[in-house]
């Protein structure tokens, strides 16, 4: 099996930055979350907000989107071009995303790509409230363990070093740097 984060790896730029973007493009009331944001980016940066906490926070803006399943649709018929074009050439069937964006954001390219659906941080699409942990660093390792036991990672592939124990599962693991797939550096 091969597993792949997704944002910066086989996405070009990060898609839950890119769909808030979209959104606030499309669905004014979303802008009506960016006071408390505002706030909660400096508690996180000041390390008085965990990482969770923010982006639950951050979600908030979920709130102003009135039919969030056709926005999803509408923001991937724009982006699905951000896909790397590396990846094209590697994909298969049985690949698997594994990511801290929320699964509700990566179903649907998953599917694009004919790939498994995801293992992502399960977030409230509507309220933007987590219902699971964060799937970040060791989570993705958890999460990978609980769905798939002991299957093997034959390749693994990542553009961040935070996901090391997912790297740590794989045969092999690749570092990906603007889009150049580079050996994990261990």
């Amino acid at each position: 099996m091969n597993v792949f984060d997704f944002d910066g790896t086989i996405y070009d730029g990060d898609s839950t930055r890119d769909f808030f973007a979209f959104c606030l493009k499309k669905y004014p009331q979303t802008w009506l979350s960016l006071p408390r944001t505002g706030i909660c980016a400096v508690g996180f940066l000041l390390r008085l907000l965990p990482k969770t906490r923010f982006k639950q926070n951050f979600y908030r803006f979920l709130r102003g989107v009135p039919d969030i399943e056709k926005a999803v649709e509408q923001f991937w018929q724009e982006h699905m071009r951000n896909i790397q074009a590396w990846y094209w050439k590697v994909r298969a069937e049985g690949d698997l995303v594994i990511s801290a964006s929320p699964e509700f954001l990566l179903e649907i390219p998953c599917r694009q790509l004919g790939i498994l659906p995801p293992i992502a941080s399960r977030v409230d699409a509507k309220t933007g409230v987590y219902t699971g942990t964060n799937c970040h660093g060791k989570e993705k390792v958890r999460r990978f363990r609980a769905q798939f036991g002991q299957a093997s990672v034959e390749n693994f592939y990542s553009d961040s070093k935070s996901d090391s124990p997912m790297a740590e599962l794989a045969e092999q693991a690749f570092f990906i740097q603007k889009g150049q797939v580079r050996p994990w550096p261990w």
